[in-house]
């Protein structure tokens, strides 16, 4: 899972806009607030990663068995940071131990909605969202449901994950 650690860059000497974006985020959460869809995908290039399709989102969450949520079947609100936690605020990664996905990812439900690189429908300029955030009902974290915002579409509770380029 990438943090606000992994957009902190060796020292070079030379001024960093995307760390000093970043940084004033708390260490060890999800990043956010770095901008729209088209910034965050160049967030993702820089470290040498790119944004997951939701293909790729769905089944790091649910595992090659299809589960309902990254722990299993069973809904458990306290498996990851939804409104009813009353949190209202992001949490670190690592906090939702009894929550993480058979692949070992965490956060899959919960924290921040997640930017993926597929379009809802081609040419329509709306991306899939995935993993609800600190923000959402528990019944809108379950990783099967769909959601999609504009690529322009800045918020507070919209962040990312990173997959390692083939």
């Amino acid at each position: 899972m990438n943090t606000n650690a992994s957009y902190k860059p060796p020292d070079t000497g030379h001024r960093n806009t995307l760390a000093e974006r970043t940084l004033p985020c708390r260490p060890g959460h999800p990043p956010r607030g770095l901008g729209d869809l088209a910034r965050r995908h160049r967030s993702a290039l820089w470290a040498g990663k790119g944004l997951p399709t939701a293909q790729q989102w769905e089944k790091a969450a649910r595992g090659p068995g299809g589960r309902i949520y990254p722990w299993g079947n069973e809904p458990t609100a306290a498996k990851c940071n939804v409104a009813e936690t009353g949190i209202d605020a992001t949490t670190p990664v690592f906090r939702y131990q009894s929550g993480v996905s058979p692949f070992g990812t965490f956060d899959m439900c919960g924290n921040v909605w997640e930017w993926c690189s597929t379009e809802e429908e081609r040419g329509n300029d709306r991306y899939h969202l995935e993993g609800s955030a600190f923000t959402s009902p528990f019944e809108r974290a379950a990783p099967s449901l769909l959601n999609t915002a504009a690529a322009s579409m800045k918020d507070n509770d919209t962040g990312f994950r990173c997959t390692v380029l083939a």
